[in-house]
């Protein structure tokens, strides 16, 4: 045969046509596996246990060591967080260790009020983000809660060691309150925490206020919360929830008398770029009081990131960017990013009347029309949550589409905050002007389309607003997480409604499926309004459905049970170390911040 015989062709065509199709075929399984592999992801597990809604921390531990062994870490893949998911936390991973939640604001307020027969006691649980998240928490571990006792009656109530057993239907852990002068609450939490961190941290163009009498009552307070926290352990090694910018020294002050405790500083708010905290004067000390902690957590990775570069900038200290840990003064410190989320479900939806009554209710309360759509915002009256840059882009959706007149009013619940500050006063003024300006412009037939409600809710009050509403607005011009967001997700088990929600609020960061927005482009706003109103109801289901997902999935109990994690870690880590300083076995292979990080360190 000859190089060009026909038949040699067909055979060497057909040839190459079996092996391209061998090669193929082998492509073909090779991705195969790894989507099987790839497909084997946190969410996936959740997925998986969810189905068994009895299924635990036990249950979780087969595919934690398999996360564990591919370098992932453990907390990514526990599932079914939940109360009794904690409680075996501790008793597994921190035998014995007492729980000691630190914050300004208390879990439950004791007021006097005038009743029938002179003054009575009347118990106010505050409708705080910040309550909200820590309450069930403190619940599950029987823990203590030392806070600022400032309720009216609050001294009343309270035992010979200025304590008290919450919550009163079915006490579960210790409320105890520590006693603060006026002069010492006005220099501590209105001077220097809110006219000076507060600002610095949000950046929303209100000048920071720095006074060094501010600056010494925030020292001394820290002191007497330190005292407290020292006098209520019951032995040397709790583990301590330092909560918000209220503290920045304490962790400092609590380590240099507790030093084997474990102490864990969330910052609820954001944390600046090192050129904007380089304003602070006393951004040395701050850093140094942070840095006093075993863990600081922050809402999202920007701003453990702003923390890590203003540390770099100012302090003499070593930072391990891969293990996300700074090395300072001897000792190590975590930073970390824990989304802060809500109890799942919230317990307020066990009392709670349908959907279809609570928009019955809600507006016969406020004399609204069935054909009404209802937008609702609920914050209190601060200037970082954008009251005002909503009003306008309600404003402008009235200019551009006046169909809607008539048909859409905004309910904006705003608590009643820090009213003694200009700042403060200067906003309430403003919003009441610009809602009575947009009433008399667009009011029609008796109806309003702003209802100013400048009052305290209570929590339930809160969900029955957010079951009525057809939408709802976040929209922060800058926030930690706004658990208001997710709030309004939780509360919506019909999946009905739309959130709108500011880019700039953590909160965007997991609930994708809301209309993110541009709080300062009153244009762009106005037209999520105007997609929002007229969204069908199957879309609404599919991005509610994936909302509450998210929110169920990472919910409150997720988030302290990874800080609780992180610090059985430490704490084994320590022992490692300890035993190795006393000729014991070598701690392993690679640096163990490293293991730690990755969940090598099993922690399960």
């Amino acid at each position: 045969m000859t190089s060009n015989d026909p038949d040699l062709f067909l055979s060497l065509s057909a040839i190459w046509v079996l092996l391209l199709a061998s090669l193929v075929l082998s492509l073909v399984a090779v991705i195969l596996v790894v989507r099987t592999r790839r497909g084997r992801t946190p969410r996936n597990l959740a997925n998986t246990a969810y189905a068994n809604p009895d299924s635990t921390v036990e249950t979780a531990r087969t595919p934690l060591r398999e996360f564990e062994k591919n370098g992932q870490s453990a907390d990514a893949a526990l599932v079914n967080w939940t109360p009794d998911t904690l409680r075996k936390i501790l008793a597994d991973e921190l035998p014995g260790a007492q729980v000691i939640v630190v914050s300004n604001r208390e879990p439950y307020i004791h007021n006097l009020v005038d009743g029938p027969d002179g003054d009575e006691v009347e118990l106010v649980v505050p409708a705080s983000g910040l309550v909200s998240a820590l309450e069930p928490i403190t619940r599950a571990c029987n823990g203590t809660w030392i806070a600022y006792g400032g309720g009216s009656a609050d001294h009343l109530t309270v035992g010979a060691d200025d304590s008290i057993q919450v919550p009163p239907d079915r006490p579960s852990y210790t409320l105890r309150r520590v006693w603060l002068s006026e002069e010492e609450h006005e220099g501590y939490y209105l001077g220097f925490a809110n006219e000076g961190l507060w600002p610095l941290c949000h950046i929303a163009f209100t000048r920071p206020v720095f006074r060094t009498s501010d600056w010494e009552t925030y020292q001394a307070v820290n002191r007497k919360f330190a005292d407290t926290v020292v006098k209520e352990a019951r032995n040397e090694r709790p583990i301590v929830l330092v909560q918000d910018y209220h503290f920045a020294l304490l962790p400092r002050m609590i380590r240099e008398r507790l030093p084997e405790a474990i102490v864990i500083t969330f910052w609820h708010i954001p944390w600046p770029n090192s050129e904007v905290f380089s304003i602070c004067p006393w951004r040395e000390a701050i850093l140094d009081g942070l840095l006093g902690s075993s863990i600081i957590g922050f809402h999202t990775q920007f701003h453990c990131n702003n923390f890590i570069e203003s540390v770099d900038r100012f302090m003499e200290s070593r930072i391990e960017r891969e293990d996300a840990a700074i090395s300072y003064g001897g000792q190590t410190s975590l930073v970390h990013a824990y989304p802060i989320s809500i109890e799942w479900p919230p317990v307020q939806l066990e009392t709670l009347p349908s959907v279809a009554e609570c928009r019955r209710d809600v507006r016969e309360k406020y004399g609204l029309a069935d054909d009404v759509k209802l937008c609702v915002g609920v914050e209190r009256l601060d200037y970082t949550k954008g009251i005002l840059d909503r009003l306008r882009a309600l404003e402008d959706l009235f200019e551009r589409h006046p169909e809607w007149i008539g048909r859409l009013t905004l309910l904006q619940v705003a608590a009643p905050s820090r009213g003694t500050l200009p700042a403060y006063r200067q906003l309430y003024e403003e919003c009441h002007r610009y809602a009575d300006e947009l009433n008399r412009r667009f009011g029609r037939n008796g109806s309003k389309p702003v209802l100013m409600v400048a009052e305290h809710h209570s929590q339930r009050q809160v969900y029955e607003v957010y079951r009525a509403a057809d939408l709802c607005l976040v929209t922060s011009l800058h926030d930690g997480m706004n658990l208001v967001a997710k709030e309004f997700v939780a509360a919506r088990d019909d999946e009905r409604g739309v959130l709108l929600l500011s880019t700039f609020a953590g909160a965007s960061k997991e609930l994708l499926e809301a209309l993110i927005v541009n709080p300062y482009d009153v244009t762009m706003m106005a037209d999520a309004l105007q997609q929002a109103l007229t969204m069908p109801e199957q879309e609404q289901r599919s991005r509610m459905r994936r909302m509450r997902e998210i929110v169920r999935d990472n919910n409150v109990y997720r988030w302290a049970g990874s800080m609780l994690l992180d610090a059985a870690r430490l704490r084994k880590r320590g022992e490692m170390e300890r035993a190795t300083a006393h000729g014991g076995p070598p701690a392993g292979n690679g640096n163990l911040l490293t293991m730690i990080r990755r969940g090598r360190v099993a922690a399960l």
